[in-house]
């Protein structure tokens, strides 16, 4: 079964309820009234919105770790045969060079 459309469910029902509780807080302030729908103010509707959105989360990342351990180590083809070329940064010298110089060179 394809998660995506329950996480896209999940995202379209937290941004359905922060609308609801906008319009009820402000419908609230306009009348002076405490306007209800089944029973559940603004702040229900944040609380809604809030664990949809968690939900969400939790399963692309559930899915997400799902695909990552299905999938194979890419590794670069170098260090798969084992010739012992590591990479160096451009910014710092080659220990290994530095080491063999002085090898060569006595003091």
């Amino acid at each position: 079964m394809p998660v995506l459309p329950v996480i896209d469910l999940m995202i379209l029902v937290a941004w359905t309820s922060l609308i609801v509780a906008a319009a009820q807080k402000g419908i609230g302030m306009a009348l002076a009234t405490r306007p209800q729908i089944f029973g559940m103010g603004p702040f229900d509707f944040v609380l809604v919105a809030g664990v949809s959105l968690l939900f969400a989360l939790a399963l692309a990342a559930r899915v997400w770790v799902r695909r990552l351990e299905a999938m194979p180590l890419v590794v670069h083809p170098d260090a798969r045969e084992g010739n012992g070329r590591e990479e160096v940064l451009p910014d710092f010298p080659d220990p290994r060079t530095e080491a063999s110089s002085e090898q060569a060179a006595p003091r």
